[in-house]
């Protein structure tokens, strides 16, 4: 399939640097219903592609969603969903799991499934010899009824240990030759954290909608993140994906319990990680991976106990090399002058605060703690340090709302920007997030039926005309997906028709705008008589049986019912780390706050993370040409990707580079003239500046080593510091095009002119090409120059050349030339007699 058709053909090349091929007897594909960018971004899906690697009997293998318009052209030439490692088909795995996130992927779970040529019901797939036995995990497993008609098993809660379990039993079964699903699924129904839909609520059973009986499924989770498995050599892509860093999770779980928080709630208790812990997995991972940024994640990043020790030490290792440091986002509260002063001292990244509501009474009902004065002086901190670009999240539709809570958010919005003019002259840029609240199940606002769309679109909308007016960015959540997702969150295995009615009608990736149409869940209501406000809308009575009580995270129904009522009397409940609320799960904290400053204050004492950089001031930077070669798929990266690869390549190769100065440092690299999407190239160049002593040979190996198949160093060589840039000079390129028919070019030739409009400009293409020979039947040599300002563009120039389409030539750029009295290639136009050897200076 040639992949410059589609959008994005680097979701689909495979080979990232980190991916890994190997070949076991448990085979199992990590299932991630969204596209690559989405999936690629999921820590958990990283840890579990880690671990399940490591297990002599079993791989893992990765598979997204495609986009639309490959999955388009998928069914029409019958080609099933396949992994990217190996291109197997996702029907000949042993072992399909799942990853749900979100409930608006249920319908592209099916579609993944369907394209993958695997039954969508677990009823029809009694033969495992033929199909997969599907499992699911994730946060939307705590509520596992909607999509219990087409999954066997579902993991409830942290799957570091529990995937072993899993596979470890998958395995014995397989190799005691027992075909049955049934002896599996019963295996299955035995490990800790494991619902079988088939054995503990069977069809037909008076379980079905949450009634009494004898069974209770409890959440597993892991004591200790210090020795948890955790991907130090992560895949990393080709193409930008949404979180495109290196993430290190610094602690799990979240003791402020906000009360609409399903992950506040169902990842207790905190567990941190130590600050050697952290450090080891940062510089293990940058070692790596060559990312220039590294998140320091958790629900609640700002409260883990020794952050700032983290961040400082962090800097004394890693700002030689310019590595950013990000944070999630913050509670109010824990905004800290000296830890953005730490955030800046490399690069300033991006800074979210979520207040969630607009006034101090509708905070205290969701546990928000905080004041007025204390927004006020967290956004004061932020700009007086430097941040021009801050997003505000809120909510609407939150338990009892009024109309002055929803006046307040353009309010809070506006008393930002005020704040911003106080302390910075410059330009600030600040944008508004407004997502409808939705009641998500285990939390205290389970009984609160979500409000009415048009209550939820009444209030967005007037939301949006006052920011809008004032001039701010909105973004905001559309109503009916988050109807559709208060529905699946709470809904029982009737839902489960609706979704497959849904899907059926054309439904998938309904997180995407683009994609999504809900006059077509419309239909499937019509047609299935399930109306989702029924599910999304109801509120439910403390007495109630709820969907999900059979399923128990730890904290217990009375808490819960506890938290709602104290949060309708606008009681705030403190951090469980200082005072414990009893919410059933009886934990003390497996790393202590004081464990964890102790820890932090022995990073010095062992020096190991205080290492300081110490650049010879003799020195002056030394401006280095690189060919290379860019062939086979990694033809399909763009230009911009391709310089990410190679700027990955170059920290992982730990070249000494040179950077800008200012709040953005960047390496000192400059390319060439770009190639197309699909276009190879065997002779391309960069520059770069490096603070020697720098060898040459070793240097272009240690490259080679890290770069991934298809792309290639031919050559270095050291050029003078006042050599003109190769974007300024090169004006001559020389390309090999296969075709199917050279026809085309033959009456190209014949004519003498041949003009087309650009912009306002009238160009003449056929003297932009300077010679075109026939190597053989079916390839053309073409040499083409820009003609002064006018430069060539192939996607313009080849489709008129060869009467085709450019995406179905196949074209490779052999040769780049400059012009100084002749034409000379880059490279040898500055080469230096004795390239190998080190370089003290030039």
């Amino acid at each position: 399939m040639n992949l410059s058709f589609f959008q994005k053909p680097s979701r689909y090349i495979n080979s990232e640097v980190n991916s890994i091929h190997k070949k076991a007897p448990v085979t199992v594909a990590l299932a991630f219903p969204d596209i690559y960018e989405i999936g690629m971004s999921h820590l958990g899906l990283k840890i579990l592609y880690k671990i399940i690697n490591d297990l002599p009997y079993a791989c893992a293998e990765r598979v997204f969603s495609p986009w639309v318009d490959i999955e388009a052209e998928m069914k029409t030439k019958g080609i099933p969903l396949s992994s990217l490692e190996s291109n197997r088909p996702l029907k000949e795995f042993d072992i399909v799991g799942f990853s749900l996130q979100y409930e608006l992927s249920y319908t592209t779970v099916l579609n993944m499934l369907h394209i993958g040529g695997i039954p969508l019901k677990a009823e029809e797939r009694n033969n495992l010899s033929q199909y997969p036995i599907i499992i699911a995990g994730g946060p939307c497993t705590v509520n596992p009824l909607p999509m219990a008609a087409f999954i066997d098993a579902f993991l409830i809660g942290d799957g570091e240990d529990a995937i072993e379990d899993i596979l470890n039993t998958y395995y014995r079964w397989k190799i005691e030759g027992d075909s049955k699903k049934e002896t599996l699924l019963s295996a299955f129904s035995k490990i800790e954290g494991m619902y079988v839909p088939s054995i503990h609520n069977p069809p037909n059973s008076l379980l079905v909608k949450g009634g009494e009986g004898g069974f209770v499924i409890k959440r597993r989770f892991i004591e200790s993140l210090d020795n948890a498995p955790y991907p130090v050599n992560p895949v990393v892509p080709y193409t930008s994906i949404v979180h495109d860093r290196i993430n290190i999770e610094v602690s799990r779980g979240c003791s402020m319990g906000c009360r609409f928080c399903l992950a506040g709630m169902a990842y207790r208790p905190v567990r941190e990680r130590t600050p050697e812990e952290v450090m080891k997995l940062a510089e293990d991972s940058l070692k790596n991976t060559g990312y220039e940024e590294v998140a320091f994640t958790s629900l609640s990043a700002g409260d883990y106990s020794c952050l700032l020790q983290v961040v400082k030490e962090f800097n004394k290792k890693f700002s030689r090399n310019k590595i950013a440091i990000s944070l999630p986002s913050l509670r109010v509260a824990s905004i800290n002058r000296e830890i953005l002063r730490e955030i800046r001292s490399v690069r300033k990244t991006g800074f979210t605060i979520a207040p969630e509501a607009g006034t101090e009474r509708l905070r205290r009902v969701i546990n928000k703690d905080f004041k007025e004065e204390d927004f006020e002086q967290a956004l004061k901190i932020l700009f007086e340090e430097g941040w021009h670009h801050l997003k505000l999240y809120f909510m609407i539709g939150l338990p009892s709302e009024t109309g002055e809570d929803i006046e307040a958010i353009p309010m809070m919005a506006m008393k930002a920007l005020r704040i911003a003019k106080k302390y910075t002259r410059r330009f600030v840029n600040i944008s508004i997030g407004i997502s409808p609240f939705v009641p998500k199940p285990h939390t205290p606002f389970q009984w609160y039926g979500q409000n009415s769309p048009d209550e939820l679109k009444k209030k967005k909308g007037y939301v949006r005309d006052v920011l809008t007016k004032k001039g701010f960015k909105l973004k905001g959540h559309d109503v009916d997906m988050s109807m559709l997702e208060a529905a699946f969150s709470r809904g029982d295995e009737r839902i489960s028709l609706l979704i497959e009615k849904a899907w059926s009608m054309g439904c998938r990736l309904d997180g995407w705008t683009e994609v999504f149409n809900f006059d077509t869940w419309k239909k499937a209501m019509d047609l299935t008589g399930i109306e989702i406000k029924e599910f999304a809308n109801k509120t439910f009575e403390r007495s109630d049986v709820l969907p999900w009580d059979k399923i128990d995270i730890g904290i217990t129904k009375e808490f819960l019912w506890k938290e709602y009522s104290r949060a309708l009397s606008g009681e705030i409940t403190t951090d469980c780390r200082r005072v414990c609320h009893n919410c059933g799960l009886g934990c003390k904290k497996v790393v202590s706050s004081q464990q964890s400053v102790v820890s932090s204050q022995n990073l010095k004492n062992q020096g190991l993370y205080t290492l300081e950089y110490q650049i010879n001031k003799s020195f002056k930077p030394v401006r280095i040409r690189v060919e290379f070669f860019k062939t086979g798929r990694m033809r399909y990266l763009s230009h911009l990707e391709l310089v990410t690869v190679l700027h990955r390549a170059i920290r992982r190769a730990d070249v000494p580079l040179v950077y800008s100065e200012g709040f953005h440092p960047s390496p000192k690299i400059s390319f060439g003239p770009p190639l197309s999407v699909g276009i190879e190239g065997y002779s391309e160049y960069f520059d770069m500046e490096i603070m020697p002593p720098f060898d040459l040979i070793q240097n272009k190996m240690k490259l080679n080593s890290t770069l991934p198949e298809g792309i290639c160093i031919k050559d270095m060589s050291v050029i003078p510091a006042e050599t003109k840039s190769l974007n300024s000079f090169i004006t001559r390129y020389e390309y090999e095009v296969k075709t199917e028919d050279i026809a085309g070019v033959k009456t190209f030739l014949s004519e003498k002119e041949i003009n087309i409009q650009r912009g306002k400009d009238i160009i003449n293409l056929k003297d932009m090409v300077e010679e075109a020979s026939f190597i053989n039947k079916n390839t053309v040599k073409l040499v083409v120059v820009d003609k002064g300002d006018v430069k060539v563009r192939v996607a313009e120039l080849f489709p008129v050349v060869f009467n085709t389409p450019v995406e179905k030539l196949e074209i490779m750029r052999v040769a780049i030339f400059g012009w100084d009295n002749g034409w000379v290639r880059p490279l040898k136009e500055h080469k230096v007699e004795d390239t190998a050897g080190w370089i003290a200076r030039y």
